[in-house]
């Protein structure tokens, strides 16, 4: 099977990398394409979330050419190439998947996963701690969701649901008596404890709780942008009590607009 079009976007990178190609591709390293890396992936979401597929295709295809440039810029200094790259996705793919690509036989997804984990487990024998290898790039949202995940997997868990509210009914309680103690570093700290044990609440009721902040933050972007729209004088001259208003109003006009 032949895939003309991908062979020559790697042709078309390679050139840009050259003697003769393009001084900016010429200079750029995996360091300095980190934040390309990032961008490109948070686009290609926004698409999927839009459910826009023209936007999708495009944002997809920036998001290959990070890949594409990584693996030309570790070729150019002799570490893989983008054969390497595949090859090792590809035997990944079949070991992780022995009940496609080999005898085993799974009668759920549960299963499916159980096993991902345990062949993932036997590939990376060097990591001593269950918590080794998640991303130090990840937002932190997404990094506590992930530490939580796996630490039940050994069941280190809350023994209810009503036992997990208590612990975040206490950490409130903590972070007020840092506030009363006027210690930033304790402040910090304590806000960090009613992130994470939030986060867990989410988890046990299967929210994923980037996403959950992520339409949080949408819900409020159009809100606002309506009071803007509503605004019949500047909104610093606003009260608290004409903020109240005028917010429950574009919530109200959003709700009728949305049915």
């Amino acid at each position: 099977m032949k895939y003309p079009m991908l062979e020559r976007l790697i042709e078309i990178v390679a050139t840009l990398r050259s003697e003769n190609g393009c001084q900016w591709d010429r200079e750029q390293t995996h360091k300095s394409l980190r934040p390309n890396m990032l961008e490109e992936a948070y686009e290609a979401v926004d698409a999927i979330d839009d459910n826009d597929m023209a936007n999708l295709r495009e944002e997809l295809g920036d998001v290959l050419l990070q890949v594409v440039l990584h693996a030309q810029i570790a070729k150019d200094e002799g570490d893989f190439d983008i054969e390497d790259v595949a090859k090792e996705l590809g035997d990944k793919l079949i070991h992780r998947h022995p009940h496609v690509f080999g005898d085993a036989k799974v009668n759920s997804t549960k299963e499916i996963l159980e096993a991902w984990d345990r062949l993932k487990k036997e590939e990376k024998i060097n990591r001593k701690s269950i918590l080794d290898g998640i991303s130090k790039a990840q937002s932190a949202l997404m990094s506590a969701q992930k530490i939580s995940k796996k630490v039940v997997k050994v069941g280190f868990e809350w023994d209810s649901e009503e036992s997990l509210k208590e612990c975040i009914r206490s950490e409130y309680k903590e972070f007020d008596e840092a506030v009363q103690s006027g210690e930033f570093d304790k402040m910090e700290d304590e806000m960090g404890d009613i992130f994470f044990a939030t986060v867990n609440l989410a988890r046990w009721h299967k929210i994923d709780a980037e996403q959950a902040l992520l339409h949080a933050n949408k819900k409020f972007t159009q809100r606002f942008k309506k009071m803007e729209e509503l605004a019949e004088k500047p909104l610093e001259d606003y009260s608290y009590e004409e903020y109240d208003k005028l917010w429950k109003k574009a919530k109200k006009l959003l709700e009728i607009s949305a049915n």
